[in-house]
């Protein structure tokens, strides 16, 4: 038996239905359907997403951080970072993106996922390792991608293109070593070659 693909407004009217104030904002742009729900209801949203006889949204497909401390060049009002996961109902071939930000910018927390899709395990390590942003309820929350010693997250929007420190293998010592970086920062100002009469324009 073949199934179709929802529209994206049905799909939304579901949504509405099912989730009812959990839902902050939901919005269907290029075909995609996404919803917004506040931390508190975080939990319960997915839930109901996985659970729900309409939705049955049986995976998560990806789970990743987003710092909006730059967005729109700064003109963002709002909570610096979010999570944002992507479903999939491979019964009912319709898709969804889950947005929630994280209500403090200084320690963002939201609840894990894990214990609803066993897939969030290793995307919630890469967001904490890249963003900080502390899942509650993992049960093994720990960098993924950085070394254990690595200082800082490195998708942050203020975090040092050139880093924190470098690492070099040190003779004397027959081992590699950390030590502060060296690189001095500049600002590459790209060259621009203007020929005259290009293109026949004089």
């Amino acid at each position: 038996m073949t199934v179709f693909a929802v529209e994206p407004e049905a799909l939304k009217g579901a949504l509405q239905a099912r989730l009812g104030d959990k839902i902050r904002q939901i919005r269907v742009n290029l075909g995609e359907v996404t919803v917004v729900v506040a931390a508190t209801d975080y939990l319960a949203a997915a839930t109901l997403l996985r659970d729900a006889a309409d939705l049955r949204f049986e995976q998560l497909i990806d789970l990743c951080g987003v710092d909006y401390s730059e967005y729109g060049n700064g003109l963002h009002e709002g909570a610096r970072y979010c999570v944002v996961s992507h479903l999939l109902s491979v019964s009912l071939n319709q898709r969804v993106r889950l947005k929630v930000f994280c209500p403090d910018d200084d320690l963002p927390v939201v609840a894990s996922l894990n214990s609803i899709w066993s897939s969030a395990n290793w995307f919630e390590r890469e967001a904490f390792d890249l963003y900080g942003i502390v899942f509650d309820g993992h049960n093994d929350l720990r960098r993924i991608l950085t070394d254990y010693g690595f200082i800082g997250h490195p998708f942050r929007k203020d975090f040092p293109t050139s880093g924190h420190v470098e690492m070099r293998y040190d003779a004397e010592q027959k081992r590699v070593i950390y030590q502060p970086v060296t690189i001095e920062p500049r600002e590459i100002t790209p060259r621009i070659i203007r020929e005259d009469n290009y293109g026949g324009l004089h």
